[in-house]
């Protein structure tokens, strides 16, 4: 099942999409309060989704399908392409567990929302002395260094904490497409990526949550990323160091996973800081993300007024 979260005639609410319909889900409250009680509501979400018809996609507007998850996680360097990329700038190699740094709820995002390139983020002088000799003329130069990220996001279902991997796909509600859009100039002149990679807006998610019954094997999915129609990400989520198991196994060790607690699994290669000039982004650019059987979002970057 698709399920989206919808604004239509100044009300935002949740609904099931089919074909190029959408559902009214009929259930109060926001998508968190949907997937906690999945259980119970999913029979007659099924049967709404096979006998109503619903209203054209193309008249409502959508929203992120979580638009305050309790918690939202990010994967480094999870992709064996993403990490041989990054030994040009003197990485090494793939981590031998996973590495995860968080993101901000405001920087949830619509998938077809306008994209914020934020004013005030090129780098005091002083703090470009401190980075690695191969990035020192990229940032020093650099009014503003941001940057796509093309993810597959899984969003937490039952949760739990202690979960073993083989149980770990059964805490997963479902799967979105994600941009995990990254201040680089920010990210690197803190010791923590958190900041770099929480600024407003840079989470687009959506364009809806296939659940995982629906979606299958998330080690199978194509994922690709345009710029402007030029393909810059073209991966399969096959190529990720730590599978989706593994990342739920490991977070669920130190923290309770909640009902829509998001994770963006990690990026493959291709991302603008790894081209020798930089490929970062610039208002009027379009970003669009698509993975197979998920569907694609896309948003226009904008400076910020």
């Amino acid at each position: 099942m698709k399920l989206c979260t919808y604004t239509a005639n100044e009300q935002t609410r949740t609904g099931i999409v089919v074909g190029d319909a959408v559902i009214d889900t009929g259930v109060p409250g926001t998508m968190i309060d949907l997937i906690r009680d999945w259980d119970s509501l999913k029979p007659g979400l099924e049967a709404k989704a096979t006998t109503e018809e619903g209203i054209p996609l193309a008249s409502v507007k959508l929203e992120a399908p979580i638009q305050r998850p309790g918690k939202i996680f990010g994967a480094t360097l999870n992709y064996h392409s993403h990490v041989e990329e990054g030994k040009k700038f003197g990485g090494g190699d793939a981590p031998s567990r996973p590495g995860f740094f968080t993101k901000a709820q405001t920087s949830i995002n619509g998938p077809y929302d306008p994209i914020i390139i934020t004013k005030g983020t090129k780098v005091p002088e002083e703090h470009v002395g401190h980075f690695p000799d191969k990035i020192k003329a990229i940032f020093a130069i650099a009014e503003s260094s941001t940057d796509y990220e093309i993810e597959l996001v899984a969003v937490i279902g039952k949760g739990g904490k202690h979960i073993a991997r083989g149980d770990a796909l059964g805490a997963v509600f479902g799967y979105c497409v994600g941009n995990e859009v990254t201040e680089r100039t920010w990210q690197i002149a803190s010791p923590q990526w958190s900041l770099g990679k929480s600024f407003d807006t840079h989470a687009p998610i959506g364009p809806w949550i296939v659940t995982a019954d629906e979606l299958g094997d998330p080690q199978a999915l194509g994922l690709r990323c345009y710029v402007n129609g030029e393909l810059r990400q073209d991966n399969n989520t096959s190529d990720m160091v730590f599978p989706v198991d593994t990342q739920i196994e490991h977070l669920s060790v130190g923290m309770t996973l909640e009902p829509g607690d998001l994770v963006f699994t990690g990026t493959p290669a291709g991302v603008g800081v790894a081209n020798m000039p930089p490929k970062f982004l610039k208002p009027g650019d379009v970003v669009r993300c698509e993975i197979d059987g998920l569907g694609y979002i896309e948003g226009t970057m904008v400076a910020e007024s």
